[in-house]
């Protein structure tokens, strides 16, 4: 890439256009690592909350070890919950190494969009201890929305060696005071052939509000 043409580059990634900033973003993917980090460090700094946005979205196309390094930092110290919810996205092209902090980031944020983003991630990959661990957090979060996002995720482990512990709390979700939290639980529940899950149905398909009764009588034959 000739001098011009990156320096172009740079100055479109902070142009006031986001259009213009998503192609730069696309171009400087195809840059070499070892000069598309410096960049990407340089907007991890700006004040500007969206080109911090944009610079650990850069990093996801950069999947090395110095990347991961200034994303685990940007986890650590960053406020804004949408630049750590792109993090969060970013962080996922790491693959395992990247479960650890993706736990912490869910652990030191009550931010809903955040803890949504981790959980979403999470449920997607192959290890259902720590998905237990964080739907069991999300579903004690006061926030209702991250509550229900908890639960089904919790649900994608009536398939996996920690069925019992995520019918043992589906148990007492099924009783709780809150309509909404017994119809999502119904939903969950419902994908499930289990005898324990099929019975916490049935009486789901007894609940006081009408919403709960239709969605325990989701149950596919």
């Amino acid at each position: 890439m000739d001098s011009d043409r990156f320096e172009r580059l740079k100055f479109n990634l902070r142009n006031n256009n986001i259009y213009q900033r998503k192609l730069a973003l696309d171009e400087l993917a195809t840059v070499p690592s070892n000069l598309a980090l410096p960049i990407l460090e340089e907007l991890a700094q700006d004040k500007d909350f969206a080109l911090r946005r944009i610079a650990v979205m850069g990093l996801g196309n950069h999947p090395t070890g110095e990347s991961f390094e200034l994303l685990t930092q940007i986890v650590g110290d960053e406020k804004d919950a949408n630049v750590l919810a792109e993090a969060a996205n970013s962080l996922f092209e790491f693959g395992d190494r990247a479960i650890e902090p993706l736990q912490q980031l869910f652990i030191k944020t009550d931010n809903w969009l955040v803890r949504q983003t981790v959980i979403s991630i999470l449920v997607d990959t192959n290890n259902p201890d720590v998905l237990l661990r964080i739907a069991n957090l999300a579903i004690a979060d006061r926030d209702q929305t991250t509550k229900e996002t908890g639960i089904l995720a919790l649900s994608r482990l009536l398939k996996t060696a920690f069925k019992q512990q995520a019918l043992e709390i589906f148990t007492t979700l099924a009783t709780d005071k809150y309509w909404r939290t017994r119809w999502r639980t119904a939903i969950a529940l419902t994908a499930s052939q289990d005898p324990q899950a099929r019975s916490l149905l049935s009486k789901l398909q007894q609940d006081e509000h009408y919403r709960v009764v239709a969605a325990a009588l989701e149950v596919p034959k």
